[in-house]
């Protein structure tokens, strides 16, 4: 496979960490809703990466999402990889410039953390929950409508946001945590929920939508 493909995971992850994580700032500057502003960031951010580099990767961005494709066979374990790896670099890159452009306090405050009195456990839960919606989408929407997939995509990640932002973040993408964590300087005691979560998430998603009757065998 054509590294160019791993540098598109790479940028289209900038991209969505990049645009979420403005929004997350912007709102807090203006006075913003955050749960009227950032799901539309992160939603809207996807889609622009989506329309940008989709053709060139698959658009994927997400290391969970490329975990599912793997297990139903749409993308090979070694190019797996190389995607996970493009995305946790992409999204270091984009939490990077936010550090240059508004310091390390602005990147913690884009962090994924349990809120609302949840635990760690609930917190994972949940985000397993969300994602496997979410991929049970993509796996769905890129084989039956792929005209309308992108649309469908972004507008899935955006009624996540809207869904779970107040309890835990809804990340559903250990990149987009990661790159906040590891240049924000931590704390790092909740991490394992926005990797371990995601990834469950993206192995149930897969399932369902096997159980539910792929086009594909």
């Amino acid at each position: 496979m054509s590294p160019n493909r791993y540098l598109a995971e790479a940028v289209g992850t900038f991209i969505l960490v990049f645009f979420g994580s403005l929004s997350i700032l912007a709102a807090t500057a203006m006075g913003a809703p955050i749960l009227v502003v950032v799901p539309f960031g992160f939603g809207l951010g996807l889609l622009v990466a989506i329309a940008a580099l989709g053709h060139v990767s698959g658009g994927h961005f997400n290391p969970a999402v490329t975990i599912a494709a793997a297990l139903d066979r749409r993308t090979t374990p070694m190019d797996a990889a190389g995607y996970i790896v493009g995305q946790l670099a992409g999204a270091v890159a984009a939490s990077a410039v936010v550090l240059y452009l508004a310091g390390q306090a602005a990147v913690q405050g884009t962090a994924n953390h349990p809120g609302s009195g949840l635990t760690a456990v609930q917190a994972a839960v949940l985000e397993t929950v969300l994602t496997a919606a979410f991929l049970l989408v993509i796996l769905t929407v890129t084989r039956r409508a792929p005209d309308w997939a992108a649309l469908i995509i972004a507008l899935t990640l955006s009624a996540i946001h809207f869904a779970g932002i107040p309890f835990s973040g809804a990340s559903v993408n250990p990149a987009r945590s990661i790159g906040p964590a590891v240049i924000g300087g931590g704390p790092y005691d909740d991490l394992w929920v926005y990797i371990v979560g995601p990834v469950v998430g993206g192995i149930v998603g897969w399932a369902l939508y096997r159980l539910f009757g792929s086009a594909e065998s």
